[in-house]
């Protein structure tokens, strides 16, 4: 069975650009260390999960659709225009997209959509004939896990492969219910406000007893607690938006076809390939 494995781009380069421990400048006088950290921790990922096929997709500039359903999405994020550009994860793209183009990694940017809906894409288009790995921390991910899908989220010797069995031991619910406790809950991260008095132990427990998000809001009146039970009838309208927005729905055009994912195991080491580049 083929194994695709999917990096979330802008998530690894943020990770690593944010992790590493110094500045480091490269031969060309700008700094590349959040460049040798992805590039590095990339090829630890790959011999973790040995790919048939890999794909790394980055976030692109452009308006973000889910914005237009609710300003407040993603308004939380810093404002790169406002640093400096060597300040900025950004700045070592152009390097890293050499690496990837050197390791025979295809990769591209999103023109408009988020990264998450074409990662979804690859998942509902590929989940009966392949094994896939999503590697990223983001948790939205998460509602995508199923038999032969799993989400890496690389920690060096803390890296962690989560599966179906991970997800009701953390969170006690289905993978597949994960975009529905997220709706009750929000996310803090994206800027998503959640029901009041809604955690995630309690949303596991509504979604237990009634099945899912939509049983939830078709039996609110049955709720026995009266403040929780009032504080969901009052936030319906922000339940049907936050699933909208955290919902992801395998709708989005795919940039590559698998057969064009192919992957040959790289024999050089990340700090041969950036030597060869010329970046380090």
């Amino acid at each position: 069975m083929q194994k695709l494995l999917i990096v979330d781009g802008s998530n690894l380069l943020f990770q690593m650009f944010y992790g590493m421990p110094a500045r480091i400048v490269g031969k060309s006088g700008r700094p590349v260390h959040g460049t040798i950290g992805f590039v590095g921790a990339l090829m630890k990922i790959i011999r973790m999960v040995r790919p048939t096929h890999a794909v790394v997709l980055f976030d692109g500039e452009h308006e973000n659709p889910r914005a237009a359903l609710d300003p407040a999405y993603k308004a939380n994020r810093v404002d790169y225009s406002q640093m400096a550009e060597d300040d900025t994860p950004f700045s070592q793209l152009a390097d890293i997209y050499l690496a990837l183009d050197f390791m025979g990694i295809k990769h591209t940017e999103t023109t408009d959509c988020e990264t998450d809906d074409i990662v979804a894409a690859y998942v509902f288009n590929r989940t009966d004939d392949a094994d896939i790995v999503i590697s990223s921390f983001d948790s939205d991910y998460f509602q995508l896990i199923s038999t032969n899908v799993s989400v890496l989220r690389y920690r060096g010797k803390n890296t962690a492969l989560c599966g179906e069995e991970y997800i009701w031991e953390k969170f006690g619910i289905g993978a597949d219910k994960y975009a529905d406790m997220k709706a009750l809950c929000g996310d803090a991260s994206d800027n998503i406000r959640g029901v009041p008095r809604v955690g995630q132990k309690t949303a596991a427990r509504l979604i237990n007893e009634f099945g899912s998000l939509d049983g939830i809001m078709q039996n609110a009146n049955r709720i026995k607690q009266p403040a929780l039970r009032e504080s969901i009838l009052i936030n319906l309208d922000r339940l049907l938006l936050n699933r909208q927005l955290i919902t992801l729905t395998g709708g989005a055009a795919l940039p590559f076809e698998t057969e064009e994912l192919e992957f040959i195991m790289p024999e050089f080491t990340s700090v041969q390939a950036l030597k060869a580049l010329g970046i380090i």
